[in-house]
C-alpha cells in the first residue's frame, strides 16, 4: 500500500508542482471545502445546509453588541450592519446586501472582516450567533470586488483539543473564491506571507457576474457512458501539458486550458474518462496547488465524448499536524469539529491519512459541507463522477474508530443528484485495507489494489501467480461478487501517479528518489517492478525488446479483463520519471509529459494502445456486466497447481461477435500452445503478438489466419479472434 499526499496535503521536501495557472481569484477555498459555490456563478444554485437542530436554548439569536471598527477607505462600503441569518452558510444575496454566516460550534467570538483586492483592510465586523452558526448581513455591500475572512476566538486551551488562533485572518471553508497568487509560483504582497506562519488567503464573492452558459449541446451531447463501459484516463492537469513538446502557447501550457486543446488526443487514444488529480486549491509554494476546472474545458471534453472524474480529496487538508501548523482555516475555526481528535493522548490530532491530520468527515455539520461540496461541482460544473483519496478515512468516527456504516458514504449512496454519477473509492488509509469490503450500498466501485499487484507479479514471472492473475482476468470475484456489485466495480489498474509509470516498472528494480529531498527514504518499496537485466536507461539491445514487449503485456492484460480498466497519463508514450516512485511533487521535466512526435516507439507504443482500447470498446466479451459462468469462458490449463507455471491461456465466448483467444507466457522461454476448435465456420486470425515488431504487434481486424499451434515466445502474449471462413 502507497499513500500519496493529495488534494490539501502536507508539507513536502520535493520541489514545485501543480497542475495549474491560478490568475488572481480561483473557485473554492483553501480548506477542503473547495467549490461549493464558483466560477462566474458564484453564490448561484447553492444547496442549503442542513445542519443538526440546535439545543432549545440556542436556538434564538444572540445578537452581538455590534463593535464596526472601519478602518480608512475611500467610500462607505455598506448602508447598515443586520443581524443576518445562519443559512446558508458562507456569503450569500440578500436582499440589497451580502449575508455572511459561519460555522464553529466552539467558538466564543467570531469577527468578519473585510478586504479591498489588494488585500489591505477595510473594517472588521462582529458575528451573531444562531445554534452553532455565526452571521451578519451588511447591506448595500458591493457585489464582487472585496475580500474576506473570520477572526474566530473560544475558550478551553491546547488540552482540549481546541485551536484557536484568534489575532489571524482565516478562510471560510464555505468561501466560493479563494483570492490567489496573480503569477503561478511568485509570492506578491497580496498573500502576506510570514515565514513558518506561511501565507493567508481570502475568500471573495462575485454575485454581480452572469452564470456560465453551458448551451443546449452540452445538455444534448453530454456522454452518458455506463461504468462497465469506461476507460479511465488518470491525469494530473499541470503536467499534462506544461512542456513545451504539448505544442501549445506558452500561456496555455499547464491549465485546464490546455487540457481541452488536447481533447482530440485523448478521443484518438480511445479514452472515455479522464479522472484529474486534485482539483482543489491549495499553495503551490508551501504545499502543491491547482485551481478547479472551468465550464469550457468539462464541454469542450464532452463534445469528444469524453467523462470528467475528479480526484476529490476530503481525508485531510493543508493546515498539518501540531509539531508544524499551517493554521489557515478549520483548524482555527473549530479544530474540535472539523478533525479526528483524542485529546487523551499526547498527539491528539488523529493521523490516518499521513499527512498530519484527518477530516472528521462523520461529524454532521462536516459530513454536509462535504455533500454541499460535491453537489456544487455537478450541478456548477457537470463532471461526471469522483474518485475518494483515502477513502477509507472517510470510514471512521470523531476518534478513528472504522464505522461499519459510515453516515458520509451512506448520505452518498442515498442522496438523490450523487447516486447517478460514478462513485470510485480508495479503498484503505494508514490503518484500514478495504479493497473488497469498502461500504458500497451496491454502487461504489473501488480502486483493486491487489489486481495491480498480482498483475504485477504474474508478468515479470513471479512463481505461484497464475491462479490470481486468471482470478483478477475474470474480475476479481472473490472480492466483488457480493449481493448486487458487479466485475465493473473493480477498476482495474498496473499503475496509478503513486508509484513507478509504466516504463519504470520494467525498467528499474529498485526506486531513486534522491531528487525528493528525503534521502530515498519516501515512496514505497513494494513495486513488484523488474528491470529486465539492468537498471535504468541502457543501451542494450535485447534489455530495450524485452522492455518494449512487457510494457504491451500490461497493456494486453489490463484490455483484456472483466472490470474497468484505468490507464496513466504517460504510459501509453513511454513516460519515465527517472525511477523515482514518489515523483507527484515536482513541477519539472520529471513530472512533464513529453510528447511523442518524431519519436518512433514512443508513436509505435501509442498506436498499440489506441488499438487495442478501440477493440475493447467494440468487442461485448469484454467489461460484461455480469461475472463470467461456464458459458462464457474456457480456461486452456489442466496445470493450476504447479507453481512454477507461468503459463496462462483462455478463450473468451461471444456467439454473435465472435470468440477471442488470449495467452500470456511469463516464462523465459517459448511455449507450443495448441489452440482449441474455433467455432464453426470460423477460423483463428492473429490480432497481437507481443512479440512482432510494430506494426504487426497489432492488426486491426486480425491477420489472415494462424496454424492450429502457435509459438508463444518468452515474455509475451497473443490475443487472437475467430473470423468467419
Amino acid at each position: 500500500m502507497q499513500l500519496r499526499q493529495a488534494g490539501l496535503r502536507a508539507r513536502s521536501t520535493a520541489s514545485g508542482a501543480v497542475p495549474c495557472i491560478p490568475v488572481g481569484l480561483h473557485a473554492g477555498a483553501i480548506g477542503m471545502q473547495s467549490a461549493l459555490a464558483g466560477g462566474r456563478a458564484a453564490g448561484r444554485g447553492r444547496v442549503a445546509t442542513r445542519l443538526p437542530a440546535p439545543k432549545r436554548q440556542s436556538e434564538r439569536v444572540r445578537v452581538v453588541a455590534q463593535s464596526v471598527s472601519t478602518l480608512s477607505t475611500s467610500q462607505q462600503l455598506y448602508s447598515s450592519v443586520a443581524v443576518g441569518k445562519p443559512e446558508p452558510l458562507g456569503p450569500s444575496r440578500s436582499g440589497s446586501g451580502v449575508n455572511f454566516a459561519l460555522f464553529s460550534k466552539h467558538a466564543r467570538s467570531v469577527r468578519l472582516c473585510l478586504f479591498d483586492g489588494e488585500a489591505q483592510p477595510l473594517g472588521e465586523v462582529d458575528c451573531n450567533r444562531t445554534g452553532d452558526v455565526w452571521h451578519v448581513e451588511l447591506a448595500d455591500l458591493p457585489l464582487s470586488g472585496l475580500r474576506y475572512g473570520f477572526k474566530v476566538a473560544g475558550d478551553g486551551g491546547w488540552d482540549t483539543g481546541a485551536r484557536w488562533a484568534p489575532g489571524r485572518v482565516l478562510l471560510d471553508p464555505y468561501a466560493p473564491l479563494v483570492a490567489g497568487r496573480r503569477q503561478f509560483g511568485v509570492r506578491d504582497a497580496v498573500e502576506q506571507f510570514k515565514g513558518k506562519e506561511g501565507s493567508q488567503f481570502l475568500g471573495a464573492f462575485d454575485f454581480s457576474s452572469a452564470p456560465y452558459d453551458w448551451g443546449a449541446q452540452e445538455e444534448a451531447g453530454r456522454p452518458r457512458t455506463a461504468l462497465k463501459d469506461l476507460v479511465i484516463y488518470e491525469v494530473p492537469v499541470r503536467c499534462f501539458t506544461a512542456d513545451g513538446s504539448s505544442g501549445l502557447p506558452a500561456e496555455e501550457r499547464g491549465t485546464f486550458r490546455g487540457m481541452a486543446a488536447k481533447a482530440s488526443y485523448l478521443a484518438g487514444l480511445g479514452v472515455n474518462a479522464v479522472e484529474l488529480l486534485p482539483v482543489f486549491e491549495w499553495d503551490e509554494l508551501e504545499f502543491r496547488r491547482t485551481r478547479n476546472p472551468r465550464d469550457h474545458m468539462t464541454n469542450v471534453l464532452h463534445a469528444q465524448g469524453i467523462q470528467v472524474l475528479l480526484d476529490v480529496v476530503y481525508n485531510h487538508t493543508a493546515e498539518a499536524d501540531d509539531k508544524d501548523p499551517y493554521t489557515l482555516c478549520m483548524r482555527g475555526v473549530d479544530n474540535k469539529t472539523y478533525y479526528m481528535i483524542d485529546p487523551s493522548q499526547y498527539v491528539q490530532l488523529v493521523n490516518w491519512s499521513g499527512c498530519g491530520n484527518t477530516v472528521n468527515a462523520n461529524n454532521p455539520p462536516v459530513t454536509q459541507m462535504i455533500i454541499d461540496s460535491l453537489v456544487h461541482w455537478v450541478t456548477e460544473y457537470h463532471v461526471d463522477g469522483f474518485r475518494f483519496d483515502l477513502a477509507s478515512c472517510l470510514c471512521r468516527d470523531e476518534r478513528g474508530h472504522p464505522m461499519a456504516v459510515p453516515p458520509l458514504i451512506r448520505a452518498i449512496s442515498k442522496h438523490p443528484l450523487l447516486s447517478q454519477v460514478h462513485l470510485i473509492a480508495e479503498p484503505w488509509d494508514i490503518g484500514m485495507y478495504q479493497v473488497g469490503s469498502f461500504p458500497n450500498w451496491d454502487i461504489w466501485a473501488e480502486w483493486n489494489g491487489k489486481y495491480r499487484d498480482d498483475v504485477r507479479r504474474f508478468i515479470k514471472g513471479d512463481a505461484g501467480m497464475k491462479r490470481a492473475f486468471a482470478t483478477r482476468l475474470a474480475g476479481s470475484a472473490d472480492l466483488y461478487q457480493t449481493n448486487n456489485r458487479k466485475p465493473y466495480h473493480s477498476i482495474n489498474f498496473i499503475t496509478a501517479h503513486d508509484g513507478f509509470s509504466l516504463y519504470d516498472m520494467v525498467s528499474y528494480n529498485d526506486k531513486h528518489n534522491d531528487a525528493n529531498g528525503e534521502g530515498n527514504r519516501d515512496g514505497t518499496n513494494d513495486n513488484f517492478s523488474w528491470n529486465c537485466g539492468a537498471e535504468g536507461e541502457t543501451g542494450n539491445g535485447g534489455v530495450r525488446a524485452l522492455r518494449q514487449r512487457q510494457m504491451r503485456n500490461c497493456m494486453v492484460a489490463l484490455m483484456m479483463s472483466q472490470g474497468t480498466p484505468m490507464i496513466v497519463s504517460g504510459d501509453e508514450i513511454i513516460k519515465t520519471h527517472g525511477g523515482n516512485n514518489n515523483w507527484y511533487g515536482h513541477d519539472t521535466a520529471m513530472a512533464h509529459l513529453q510528447w511523442p512526435e518524431g519519436d518512433a516507439d514512443k508513436e509505435a507504443l501509442l498506436r498499440f494502445c489506441s488499438q487495442l482500447i478501440a477493440f475493447r470498446k467494440s468487442h461485448p466479451a469484454l467489461g460484461r456486466e455480469h461475472f463470467l459462468g461456464p458459458n462464457d469462458i474456457t480456461w486452456h490449463e489442466d496445470n493450476w497447481g504447479n507453481d512454477e507455471s507461468r503459463f496462462l491461456a483462455f478463450t473468451l465466448h461471444h456467439r454473435e461477435a465472435g470468440d477471442i483467444y488470449a495467452a500470456f507466457n511469463a516464462h523465459a522461454f517459448a511455449v507450443s500452445a495448441p489452440l482449441p476448435h474455433p467455432p464453426a465456420g470460423r477460423k483463428w486470425c492473429r490480432l497481437v503478438d507481443t512479440n512482432l515488431p510494430p506494426p504487426k504487434d497489432f492488426t486491426p481486424g486480425g491477420n489472415a489466419g494462424v496454424d492450429a499451434v502457435y509459438g508463444v515466445q518468452a515474455f509475451s502474449s497473443i490475443v487472437l479472434i475467430a473470423k468467419p471462413i
